[in-house]
């Protein structure tokens, strides 16, 4: 799907995902110290503005328009309802192709962007670059087992990757040692329909950014 198909998409129903944010950014990111942070492919938002409620300040990219105007709603709401503001910039942008500093955040979020494996492996490479040495990044998705051994989520298995394709996208920060994986496999996340309760399957990979060459690291 491009961004005229997501366009379409979020105009057609309301929230697709929610105001609270995902189980596995509070899980693995909720105890850091809040710095700056990397949203790439924030969708509606849920997950940047739980961020800045947390006290970072977040960069929120996602290349729907539409997606990006009801985050910036939830996030109004959200600023409402706890009487401050949020320190959030958004930016329509692709994911695999926006301009972002090298080096820069203390944490960078890639969660459920699925995509076909050349492009994904731009946005993975591109959330390594900016990633500051001490940083955290995390990525979590649709694991391609949920197709068979989980409920709900993509049905497309070409957008669908392991965290074994995360590393392979990012073994050059890997072998470098730029990036150090604190945690990286399958998770079940518990999901509660009408029906009672189901399991999904996603990917889990967690790094930790290094300074290994002062900087000069350039892959990608």
């Amino acid at each position: 799907m491009d961004a005229a198909d997501w366009d379409a998409r979020y105009t057609e129903e309301n929230l697709i995902w929610g105001t609270g944010p995902n189980r596995w950014v509070v899980s693995e990111l909720g105890a850091l110290n809040p710095g700056t942070a990397l949203d790439l492919a924030s969708g509606e938002g849920r997950n940047a503005v739980w961020l800045a409620a947390e006290g970072w300040k977040v960069t929120a990219i996602d290349f729907s328009a539409v997606a990006t105007e009801r985050g910036r709603r939830l996030a109004a709401e959200t600023e409402e309802r706890l009487g401050r503001t949020l320190d959030i910039t958004w930016r329509v942008e692709d994911a695999t192709k926006a301009e972002v500093d090298r080096s820069t955040f203390d944490a960078v979020l890639v969660s459920y962007l699925q995509l076909p494996a050349h492009a994904r492996r731009e946005a993975m490479r591109l959330a390594a670059r900016a990633l500051a040495p001490g940083g955290d990044m995390l990525v979590v998705a649709h694991d391609p087992t949920n197709l068979t051994e989980g409920y709900g989520g993509p049905q497309d298995p070409e957008i669908l990757y392991s965290a074994a394709d995360v590393e392979e996208d990012l073994q050059d920060y890997l072998s470098s040692g730029s990036l150090v994986l604190e945690r990286s496999g399958r998770v079940a996340r518990e999901i509660e329909a009408e029906d009672g309760t189901h399991y999904a399957w996603d990917l889990l990979v967690h790094g930790k950014g290094r300074d290994m060459h002062k900087g000069e690291v350039t892959f990608g």
